[in-house]
């Protein structure tokens, strides 16, 4: 069962500590190094996915004890679509961990090793690989959550928005499961990669990512775009945003919002008013973010039944 702590006094507790870097992966350099809350297991690099001659691998964060089944998220880093280092969102996972969830910190493919949708398949796989354990790690695949910041926030999304989208070819050893989640954490997304590409910031890593130039490939673009498959079966949604974000612009996720919300979708829009890429991370928006994550999820996964 989860254990329904005071989660503002967790959240208090959490951002005594120092915070990760704001873009990109910490690569382990916590500052004081990062210490796992107590009653909460780690185990690191866990093969999920086998694509293409790669070896997939996540850090997994579950609760001592307990009969379950409990509620799981994967969480995905935010590298610009490039990879990195999966312990990211360590520090969410294991907070998640220590109210009764299982959190799953996870790598994909990089763009330079391979070309969209790899690492939309890659967190799909994930997914995956979830249920096919679910009985193992004692996870309910009815109660499955996905959170990312940046182009894990767009990865994020798109788990929320495609989980059978049959133009993404599976590539993992489980594609007999579905990689459907009910209810996403989007933090400074990429929602729209049309308005991404728009910008200086954004366009050079997004042709990167989808291997084609807008101009060359408009409708590629529009594809990898979340919000071009909205529709009344989307995840619930929170989409955290700072009004002054020159890499993935506030506008497309108010967008975004808008969308879900038209189509009958549980959506809400954290504002980070004056905050720019990579808020979330940062003081003072770290522990409000966490705390909003942390409401949101035990809204939407921590009880029985229909999450939207």
């Amino acid at each position: 069962m989860i254990r329904r702590v005071a989660v503002r006094t967790v959240v208090l507790a959490v951002m005594l500590v120092s915070l990760v870097p704001a873009f990109g992966a910490p690569q382990r350099q916590f500052n004081p190094p990062f210490e796992l809350p107590a009653g909460v297991t780690l185990q690191e690099d866990i093969i999920f996915s086998r694509p293409a001659g790669h070896e997939l691998r996540l850090d997994l964060f579950a609760p001592e004890g307990g009969d379950g089944p409990r509620p799981a998220i994967v969480f995905i880093l935010g590298s610009g679509w490039r990879g990195g280092d999966k312990s990211h969102f360590w520090r969410h996972a294991a907070h998640m961990a220590s109210l009764g969830f299982v959190g799953i910190c996870i790598e994909h493919r990089g763009s330079a090793d391979a070309a969209y949708p790899a690492a939309v398949d890659d967190a799909k796989a994930a997914v995956r690989w979830l249920r096919a354990h679910a009985t193992e790690y004692r996870i309910d695949p009815d109660r499955i959550g996905a959170a990312g910041g940046s182009s894990g926030g767009h990865l994020a999304a798109f788990l929320g928005v495609t989980p059978e989208m049959r133009s993404l070819t599976p590539t993992s050893e489980y594609a007999e499961f579905s990689a459907a989640v009910h209810a996403v954490a989007a933090f400074n997304p990429a929602m729209d990669l049309e308005v991404t590409g728009a910008t200086s910031a954004g366009s050079t890593a997004l042709d990167a990512f989808l291997g084609a130039s807008h101009e060359d490939n408009p409708e590629l673009w529009r594809e990898a775009s979340p919000i071009s498959h909205v529709g009344m079966d989307s995840a619930a949604f929170l989409v955290l945003q700072g009004t002054d974000d020159q890499v993935t612009p506030y506008e497309q996720s108010v967008a975004m919002v808008d969308a879900l919300k038209k189509a009958g979708v549980r959506a809400e829009l954290f504002t980070a008013n004056g905050a720019g890429h990579g808020f979330f991370n940062a003081p003072p928006w770290y522990g409000q973010t966490l705390e909003k994550m942390t409401a949101f999820f035990l809204a939407t996964l921590a009880a029985d039944g229909n999450s939207h």
